[in-house]
């Protein structure tokens, strides 16, 4: 059998040495791209996310008639907490993801840290108060809703979107309650780490404090927000089938007036199919067409909506939360790594947040074309009254991306019933009632 030469095996230890260096490089290379494109990824989201709400903000605090609806205070608030997320929370996180460590030391660790956490519960809790003051706006007593929903409720439900969070975030993690029972696992981690407890920002949670963050922080609102967008569901479908019952009967209660119903979905700007309530006489051929089509129509696109703003909610932070609570009885054996895309996946909500609460409302989006459009005149509100010669036609905006609007062509302070129940009242209540969607 032949043996290498001494010549040969000098000659492969040098091609060895002078292949190393270049592998070296190569690996260097493929890192820096990485890295580059990491950075830039990071700070699209981050300066999406801060555009999206501040446009929000500015187009609440310039236009007047939006601030008239008590629901877009809760999506201004909104607009803040996501906004704070991509100011405050964002940056540093995209440094150290970056960069490979933590150069701030521990106390600012701990601060990050808890504004991470104050911040997105803050987020996810006004998206609760979105959905029940809907809730409340269309299924439990719409037209008392603006006697109800009073300005001191609306400051205290805003005032528990800020409070509540702070007690799973400053309050436990600046007294390493979080901590308790599993500080040796979080040395070793800093150890694996090759930094000391200022250049390392190692953040593990026991099993307590990862329970009862992760229920108040998202599965108690996650129920609330899921039984109160099918009971919007529910009840604009319901109106919907009462309508065409009514349109069959073919007949009005109130003598003397033409009432005229249109109850309307919409997820954009363009209106869809409209139900009217007319009697035969005058009708024409298109408005006695057959509604079995249109219906459904509306069923689905709501339904759409409604799923869209659920799904997004859940696809971003359900993998977090759900990891959250697992890592702990499993020995904190998750990757970093996917501990770190979950948790981006849960920031990319709050730069969804403007596109799903306020840019698919035809109100902001007339706002926002008169900020980018430096105040043109020809984008400025209209008003959201019309008035004709016989008639008077009101309709509520639309928020969440979708919209139930009434409208009413008869005389003022009338109402009709269905089996002695009021359906509308007057329109100045029906129009502060049901509101946006």
């Amino acid at each position: 059998m032949a043996t290498a030469s001494p010549q040969h095996l000098l000659d492969d230890i040098k091609n060895s040495e002078e292949q190393q260096p270049d592998q070296q490089e190569q690996q260097e290379f493929l890192s820096s791209l990485e890295t580059i494109a990491l950075t830039i990824f990071l700070s699209l989201i981050i300066i999406m996310t801060v555009f999206g709400n501040l446009l929000v903000m500015v187009a609440l605090c310039k236009d007047r008639h939006l601030r008239k609806k008590k629901t877009n205070y809760f999506i201004v608030s909104l607009a803040f907490a996501d906004l704070l997320v991509a100011l405050v929370v964002m940056p540093f996180a995209a440094i150290e993801l970056t960069t490979g460590q933590w150069r701030y030391g521990e106390i600012f660790c701990l601060v990050r840290t808890s504004l991470d956490v104050l911040l997105t519960t803050a987020s996810i809790l006004h998206l609760c108060c979105i959905a029940l003051d809907r809730y409340y706006a269309i299924c439990c007593q719409p037209l008392v809703y603006r006697h109800k929903m009073t300005p001191m409720r609306v400051a205290v439900m805003l005032s528990g979107c800020w409070l509540i969070p702070t007690f799973i975030s400053f309050l436990p993690i600046m007294q390493s309650w979080n901590a308790i029972g599993i500080e040796d696992i979080i040395e070793e981690r800093r150890a694996l780490a090759g930094g000391s407890n200022d250049t390392s920002c190692v953040f593990l949670v026991n099993r307590p404090y990862a329970l009862i963050c992760s229920a108040v922080a998202f599965y108690v609102p996650l129920g609330l927000m899921v039984l109160a967008y099918q009971r919007i569901y529910v009840t604009a479908m319901t109106h919907v089938r009462q309508i065409e019952t009514l349109q069959r009967a073919g007949s009005a209660p109130v003598t003397g007036t033409i009432p005229v119903i249109t109850v309307r979905t919409s997820t954009s700007s363009d209106p869809l199919e409209h139900y009217r309530l007319r009697t035969p006489t005058g009708s024409s051929s298109s408005e006695q067409a057959p509604i079995g089509h249109s219906r459904m129509r509306i069923e689905t696109k709501a339904a759409k909506t409604l799923a869209v703003i659920m799904g997004c909610f859940c696809l971003c932070w359900a993998p977090f939360f759900i990891t959250n609570i697992v890592d702990p009885f499993i020995h904190y054996s998750v990757p970093w790594q996917l501990w770190t895309a979950w948790l981006w996946l849960g920031y990319i909500n709050s730069g969804l947040n403007p596109f799903l609460y306020a840019f698919l409302n035809r109100a902001f989006r007339r706002a926002f074309l008169v900020i980018l459009c430096c105040g043109d005149e020809r984008y400025a509100r209209q008003g959201s009254c019309s008035y004709g010669p016989t008639h008077r036609v009101c309709s509520a905006a639309s928020v969440n991306g979708t919209s139930m609007a009434l409208r009413l062509s008869f005389l003022p302070n009338r109402s009709y019933s269905d089996n002695g129940r009021t359906i509308l009242a007057n329109e100045q209540e029906s129009q502060d009632s049901l509101g946006p969607l």
